[in-house]
């Protein structure tokens, strides 16, 4: 019998074993409550449509179709937030986490091992913690086909581009990819990346982005010059900041409870000749890089807020929008088109 006000999980598993071992994690929250297993991706749509779950947990081993496309044709056909829960996170974790995201979940976690175990308790936390936060997620439906690109419109000169800055949480991977993969590999400026992730996940995070983009990918460093054609990646748990065309790592308190945080590098290249650059904010929870982004437009770089018809989560770009931080307002795909564009007409605003 279903409790009032209780987060309604779906459990998509394809073990009866390990379906009992969740059903029990996830009930021992007062929160939440178990109202449907499904084996397989066509029996999860069913329970879906019958159910109405708020979330759903993911298993990644699926017969017939991976968790990986079950979570894709989810977000296409009935989109919901979805948690995956894969054994062995840490056994080609960079595999299963960055594709799960890419495919549309919003996180990933570890299965709990059996009761009795010595993690048992920490983990189980983990995920029913996971679980209430994403639940209140809204996500939107997520296409996977190629589509047309829609047409941009002139824009004005620009007196050169010295920095793109792509900032992302919830929902950002896949978006980043889609644009860093849509660039050129002679794209005339440096890119940095702040993406909302843990530490020990962002050097794994940074190969994954090279294995998409056509421009070399790498950590962002203390004093490291920042060379057109090139990804830089923030490192985990550290702010970033640009001046001067040089990185620097600062460790103050998180912002927005966010470390490295989009309103600080932002800020950095409005303290900067701001005309010179363009900052990008996209999918994710929260405000974090909104304040900055205004304050980049104001000193007159150029800014870019996804558009709520892609964005995964709207947050971040959302409450930049409605404090008229962005210049423009883009679905994902337009955005590495648009990227081209500004630094094709400041290369060519330069002269020889």
């Amino acid at each position: 019998m279903m409790a009032a006000g209780r987060i309604k999980v779906l459990v998509v598993e394809d073990s009866p074993v390990v379906q009992r071992l969740l059903a029990h994690v996830i009930d021992e929250d007062p929160r939440l409550q178990v109202v449907g297993m499904a084996a397989d991706a066509t029996e999860a749509i069913a329970q879906i449509r019958r159910l109405k779950p708020d979330i759903v947990t993911m298993d990644i081993r699926l017969p017939h179709m991976n968790g990986f496309e079950a979570t894709r044709w989810i977000m296409r056909e009935h989109p919901l937030p979805i948690v995956v829960v894969a054994s062995n996170v840490d056994d080609k974790s960079l595999d299963i986490s960055m594709n799960a995201l890419r495919a549309g979940a919003l996180s990933v976690v570890a299965k709990p091992p059996g009761l009795g175990q010595q993690d048992y308790q920490s983990m189980a936390e983990q995920l029913r913690t996971q679980l209430v936060i994403m639940s209140q997620v809204k996500v939107v439906r997520q296409w996977h086909h190629r589509a047309s690109r829609p047409v941009l419109n002139p824009v004005p000169p620009m007196p050169g581009v010295d920095m793109v800055a792509l900032v992302a949480s919830t929902g950002g991977p896949g978006a980043l990819a889609r644009i860093l993969g849509a660039l050129p590999a002679g794209f005339a400026a440096p890119v940095t990346v702040v993406q909302h992730m843990g530490a020990p996940f962002m050097g794994g995070f940074a190969h994954w982005l090279g294995t998409v983009s056509a421009l070399p990918v790498q950590m962002a460093g203390e004093g490291l010059p920042a060379c057109p054609g090139r990804v830089y990646v923030a490192p985990g748990n550290t702010h970033l900041a640009v001046h001067s065309g040089f990185f620097h790592l600062q460790a103050g308190e998180p912002v927005h409870g966010q470390r490295p945080s989009g309103d600080i590098l932002f800020d950095s290249l409005a303290r900067g000749d701001a005309r010179h650059s363009v900052g990008v904010l996209l999918s994710g929870m929260g405000e974090d890089g909104a304040r900055g982004l205004e304050a980049l437009r104001r000193a007159g770089g150029h800014t870019i807020a996804e558009a709520q018809s892609t964005a995964v989560i709207w947050g971040m770009p959302g409450a930049a929008v409605e404090r008229g931080a962005a210049v423009e307002v883009l679905p994902v795909d337009a955005i590495a088109g648009r990227l081209s564009q500004l630094v094709s007409v400041a290369a060519a605003g330069r002269g020889p």
